[in-house]
């Protein structure tokens, strides 16, 4: 079974990857409509700047003479120079109509001659040769589909005699797809990344480590050390689980040292004097072992008894789930402390939890052995300070 670090882990990093992904596509459907739109003002922008360089390169008017189409004086007319230094300079396919018909290009037909004689798209003819428009957008161009741009030509009477078109390539708008996606797929693997190695580190700093130390902490207590107390920082959830363990560790030791009492203490002896308490099994069995436990009582069980001999816990004995060890052991910290202490400040003397000390340091207030007064600070809400009497 994973563990649980390795499943959060895993869980995030599929988000992160689904999310990824799903980004990548509604990127792609974007790009798409992005790319067009590149291309349709590349290909009107390779319009202008081709007109101009033939202006410049070849003055005079569009003419036509013995059915071949003049700039001029050049003949223009199977003047494949001409289109392919433009093709060249713009990445487009470039051609020249006489009319409606190619007598000058760079499209290859299927045989991959050029496709001199091959004619314009109809829509193309009914809004460039009859209207007299400029057409820019998507166009067949010799069995394939291009983004393009035609421009109608004119005579110096006005009349229209041809046409100048370029045209994109759909790999041109491919390729501006793919750069960008490429692009947002290294940033997003990059990201990733990051956010794995800080998802990385959050887990084994605020929960792994504190839910490991835990469970060694319940180790230690079903092995019989219930004396070892945990103390780690985490999330909320993980400090109320500390304390919780903290509490049950008391309540163990509590129940032990009422056990050792009710079986192996006797009051009438000296607290240093050792018991013997022989363990034999039932009639007929073998004797197993002895075993000797020796119970002794520190300078904290001392005070309780001086607590109670003043009046401080009284007849009844101590509330249910307080105890006399813990009670001595934090009088013993109040003695050697004589001043105002808050339940915070004992706690972390004793090493035990705030909310198991503020219950033993209340019962003293109730019994008159304490007093209690509030400490406003300058901000946040006042702290309640214990007072040796």
């Amino acid at each position: 079974m994973r563990s649980l670090k390795h499943q959060i882990l895993i869980l995030l990093l599929g988000s992160l990857i689904l999310l990824a992904t799903s980004f990548l596509v509604v990127l792609g459907f974007y790009m798409k409509d992005r790319a067009v739109a590149a291309a349709i003002i590349k290909a009107q922008t390779d319009l202008a700047t081709c007109g101009e360089i033939i202006d410049k390169t070849y003055p005079g008017s569009w003419s036509v003479h013995d059915g071949s189409l003049y700039k001029g004086p050049t003949k223009i007319s199977l003047n494949n120079d001409l289109v392919d230094h433009l093709s060249r300079l713009t990445g487009d396919t470039v051609t020249v109509f006489l009319g409606e018909t190619r007598v000058a290009t760079t499209v290859r037909g299927s045989n991959g001659e050029r496709a001199i004689g091959t004619k314009v798209s109809a829509n193309v003819a009914q809004t460039v040769l009859q209207g007299g428009q400029t057409y820019v957008g998507e166009a067949n161009v010799v069995g394939q589909w291009y983004q393009t741009g035609y421009v109608p030509l004119r005579a110096e009477d006005g009349n229209i005699i041809g046409i100048f078109y370029v045209g994109i390539s759909h790999d041109y708008e491919q390729e501006i797809i793919t750069r960008s996606l490429i692009t947002m797929a290294e940033l997003g693997l990059a990201l990733t990344i990051l956010v794995a190695l800080l998802a990385w580190f959050f887990l084994q700093r605020v929960v792994i480590y504190p839910l490991h130390n835990i469970m060694l902490g319940t180790r230690d207590v079903a092995t019989g050390h219930l004396t070892q107390k945990i103390k780690v920082s985490g999330a909320k959830e993980i400090g109320e689980l500390e304390e919780a363990f903290n509490q049950m560790v008391e309540q163990i030791q509590s129940l032990t040292g009422e056990i050792n009492r009710a079986t192996g203490f006797n009051p009438g002896k000296d607290p240093t004097e050792s018991d013997f308490i022989t363990v034999t099994e039932t009639e007929g069995s073998k004797a197993l072992t002895e075993l000797t436990l020796q119970n002794t009582f520190d300078t904290g069980q001392r005070s309780v008894s001086g607590l109670n001999s003043a009046g401080y816990i009284g007849e009844g004995g101590l509330p249910k789930g307080l105890n006399h060890a813990t009670l001595g052991q934090i009088v013993q910290f109040l003695q050697a402390n004589r001043r105002p202490l808050s339940a915070e400040e004992v706690a972390e003397g004793v090493k035990l939890t705030r909310v198991t000390v503020r219950r033993y340091l209340e019962f003293l207030e109730h019994s008159g052995a304490l007093k209690s007064e509030q400490k406003y600070g300058t901000v946040g809400r006042p702290v309640k300070l214990f007072v040796p009497l």
